[in-house]
């Protein structure tokens, strides 16, 4: 029991970005393989993203204040990542009817996957284990090499968009 609550406190404070992941991956390092589920139920692999520069945020929960503010800075300011040829894909715990409903709601052009499973988040450190209640709001910028540009250890909802953009041009990828 209290083991459980322990998991509970700390995957709440690591979702608020109050303790940081120790296993984030570094930069330069690859990004792995994944196959998830997005919105509309259907497969979305990794494979779907090589040879292009992508950006994967993790969000705590589908329609809470700071996810929705993240997704929205991210979706007013997708145009600019598509100038750019950046493809922008959100991940949670959250099921595939959720994130199609967060989707609809906030009119997200980009895809929405369910790690439902916590596979993927354990394995980029968005998530310490299986257990996790949310994931944390982190994110990667992946080069078109499928290499590790840039890691987001802690993120700004109302920032994170802009702070992407300005690296992307930082890292010479903007035009």
């Amino acid at each position: 029991m209290i083991s459980k609550l322990f998991g509970f406190v700390m995957s709440m404070l690591a979702a608020c970005g109050l303790v940081r992941a120790q296993n984030l991956l570094p930069e330069g390092a690859p990004f792995p393989a994944f196959e998830l589920v997005d919105q509309e139920g259907k497969p979305f692999s990794s494979a779907k993203l090589a040879g292009k520069p992508f950006l994967l945020w993790f969000y705590p929960k589908a329609m809470t204040p700071g996810c929705t503010k993240e997704g929205c800075e991210l979706r007013d300011r997708f145009a600019a990542f598509q100038k750019l040829g950046v493809q922008v894909v959100g991940v949670s715990f959250d099921s595939p009817e959720e994130n199609a409903r967060f989707a609809a709601k906030e009119r997200f052009p980009f895809p929405l996957l369910s790690d439902a499973g916590r596979e993927l988040a354990v394995k980029v450190g968005a998530a310490e284990s299986p257990q996790a209640s949310w994931a944390r709001r982190i994110s990667y910028l992946v080069g078109a090499d499928g290499k590790v540009l840039k890691v987001y250890p802690k993120v700004s909802p109302e920032k994170h968009a802009q702070e992407v953009l300005e690296d992307l041009r930082a890292l010479g990828l903007a035009k």
